[in-house]
């Protein structure tokens, strides 16, 4: 919620409901009162809780920023979401399919159902696939299993990486001549066959903050929140192994979640 007005400032007003994504390069946001540059901030529906506000931004726009304005997603394409489960992948599993794509979705075997629930069409298990084996579900098959391999999934359009290391390293083989593997996870040498490699840092968007908190607001979209950490327990939600899914989250004060 706006707190006040820096000198010049337009768009905004004082007690206006407000989310969205600060600087990179600057540190001080868990706090309960921050700075913030009004071209990052966009308008928050009052039907979109506070939670879910704080679980779009950085994985929405990462989403929308990798599959459709570096990866081109169009609607009849197949593209293959690592992490499925998480805050990113999961926002992806439901961009792409509103996108008119067919989404392969892996992740964990626990992650399954969460995964296949916004609508993937296959989920690979990345837990039994050394080397690129796993237990997928097809077409069809949300629920239940199918033995096959991670490379049975492909060949896909886009690949969508969130993981990095060895999935990464695998994921250019499983594009089809002349797709696209995107990664936010590092810099990567690897290119599928007459295709590109996109390695890129989510930006700051306005306008497509407000577009996603719409979407939200219709029932088209939701976020994913996962473990929610009180403001004392920062340090152990950068440093604590992923055991749900979600976007991990830090409730800075104790306010009505909605």
């Amino acid at each position: 919620m706006v707190a006040e007005l820096g000198y010049g400032t337009t768009g905004l007003t004082v007690g206006q409901r407000v989310f969205g994504l600060t600087d990179w390069a600057r540190d001080g946001t868990l706090a309960e009162y921050v700075a913030v540059e009004a071209r990052n901030l966009a308008p928050l529906p009052a039907s979109v809780s506070h939670l879910e506000a704080a679980a779009l931004p950085i994985s929405g726009l990462t989403a929308w920023q990798g599959l459709l304005d570096h990866g081109r997603l169009v609607a009849g394409q197949s593209v293959l979401v690592h992490g499925a489960a998480g805050g990113v992948g999961s926002i992806a599993v439901q961009l792409a399919r509103e996108a008119g794509a067919r989404v392969v979705a892996t992740g964990r075997a626990r992650d399954r159902a969460t995964a296949l629930e916004p609508g993937a069409d296959v989920f690979v298990d990345l837990d039994g696939e050394p080397n690129g084996a796993g237990d997928c579900a097809r077409d069809g098959e949300r629920s239940g299993d199918a033995g096959g391999q991670l490379a049975d999934a492909g060949p896909v359009d886009l690949v969508l990486d969130v993981i990095g290391a060895e999935a990464l390293e695998r994921s250019a083989r499983l594009v089809r001549p002349g797709g696209t593997l995107v990664t936010i996870a590092a810099p990567t040498t690897v290119r599928p066959e007459g295709g590109r490699s996109v390695f890129f840092i989510v930006e700051p968007d306005r306008h497509r903050l407000a577009d996603l908190a719409r979407r939200v607001q219709d029932g088209r979209l939701r976020p994913l929140v996962g473990t929610v950490y009180p403001l004392a327990d920062a340090p152990t939600a950068f440093t604590a192994r992923r055991h749900t899914p979600g976007k991990p989250l830090i409730q800075v004060a104790d306010a009505p979640a909605g």
